[in-house]
């Protein structure tokens, strides 16, 4: 049984891949000064299902705006490789690879460029190439890379979900906003946070701190299995995940609390995976906390002081996705597919097949994929669905289950 899902983190974890264009001490991260901090920029963001952060920004002298995903569990900076062909970008084969949940690969690099974001430019980048055609499926707009550790490296960032804004600072003394919480991370590439979680016992581990994982939380199965943390008979089902090199299974249920610093969140959705290639590097970590957490604080990330603030906000409070249909869908060449069902699932009953085209999700026929997917996303309501089969126009009643 198997249904797609977008995991923007999971797909892009670059574990392996260290910067040396990034300045400062051994492991790529400035000191801090007695200066103060002062803001540089400021710019807004898209943010898609999931939590996710979507960026416009341009490289080098090539004019074309692009699509880049912010993403903190991203040891770097990259572009897609479609993008490269398309401008014609010359790149330089390497032995370096990077790392995903479903396998390894060598990558070219476009060595010594510049990222131009809105009022800041940002030179001697080393941006590595892969190939994120199924990002772009997934959330419908052509994702052209991805923003990581080489940005976050040198300057505070401050993320703000409430005005979908993001404040750029250079490094220096900085005063966090009133009523948050300033944590602590280990800090390679990637920051990894301590937390607190429940089901059948507490446990506390280690996690990456991932802002391009479209997802809540995420253990790996070797730590679900010695851990014997979830409760025996829980509900789970089973779903997808796509990744470097490949596709593999997850299963999805939920886990009683989790707790970060002081900040506990309840029936929390998890996903459960073998990995295979040591993404987590257990057992030093259990998994990571993805941006569908994340996003209910204000986040200013503080690299050179090894510092993160959480400030929570309006979405603090919103629920969590618990809806599952056991459909995959996916926009291509101006289309919405469904490319797998799984079977028994709330779709097979409702008689969807691999290959239907979506046409309308209730009375909305913006053919837009994220706004049907926040449409599917409300458990035990039944909704209409208008699908295209073999060019016939057919009418599907779908209701979602829970995964609680």
């Amino acid at each position: 049984m198997r249904m797609k899902r977008s995991f923007a983190g999971l797909l892009l974890i670059t574990t392996l891949i260290s910067m040396k264009s990034v300045a400062g001490n051994a492991d790529g991260v400035r000191e801090g000064t007695n200066e103060p901090a002062t803001l540089i920029t400021q710019f807004s963001f898209h943010q898609f299902t999931g939590g996710i952060i979507i960026v416009r920004a341009t490289v080098d002298q090539y004019p074309d705006s692009l699509n880049f995903i912010l993403d903190t569990g991203s040891g770097g900076i990259s572009l897609d490789s479609t993008t490269v062909e398309e401008l014609a970008i010359p790149t330089t084969p390497s032995e370096r690879t990077i790392r995903g949940i479903a396998g390894i690969r060598k990558v070219n690099f476009l060595y010594n460029a510049t990222l131009h974001l809105p009022g800041l430019s940002i030179d001697s980048l080393n941006f590595h190439v892969n190939d994120y055609d199924i990002l772009s499926s997934v959330y419908g707009v052509k994702i052209d890379g991805i923003i990581g550790f080489s940005f976050f490296s040198r300057f505070i960032v401050q993320i703000d979900y409430d005005q979908l804004l993001i404040s750029v600072y250079s490094q220096g003394d900085f005063k966090y906003k009133r009523g948050g919480y300033v944590l602590k991370p280990l800090l390679t590439t990637i920051p990894v946070m301590n937390a607190d979680f429940k089901d059948a016992r507490k446990i506390n581990s280690r996690f990456y701190f991932d802002t391009g994982a479209g997802l809540c939380f995420l253990l790996s199965d070797n730590f679900n299995t010695d851990s014997a943390v979830l409760r025996p008979n829980k509900k789970i089902v089973l779903t997808q995940a796509e990744g470097i090199g490949g596709k593999m299974e997850m299963r999805l249920t939920t886990v009683k609390k989790v707790k970060i610093g002081p900040y506990r969140f309840k029936r929390v959705p998890t996903y459960i995976f073998e990995d295979v290639y040591n993404i987590t590097s257990y057992p030093f970590l259990a998994g990571l906390i993805g941006n569908d957490l994340l996003r209910r604080f204000n986040i200013t990330f503080n690299y050179a002081e090894r510092e993160i603030h959480l400030l929570p906000n309006s979405h603090y409070r919103a629920p969590f996705d618990y809806a599952y249909t056991g459909l995959g869908i996916y926009a291509i060449e101006g289309r919405i597919y469904v490319e797998d069902v799984i079977p028994g699932s709330p779709g097979e009953k409702a008689g969807f097949k691999t290959g239907d085209i979506l046409i309308g999700v209730g009375n909305n026929l913006s053919n837009n994929i994220q706004v049907y997917k926040n449409l599917l996303q409300v458990p035990n309501k039944k909704l209409k669905i208008i699908i295209n089969r073999n060019d016939s126009l057919m009418e599907l009643m779908l209701k979602p289950a829970s995964i609680r």
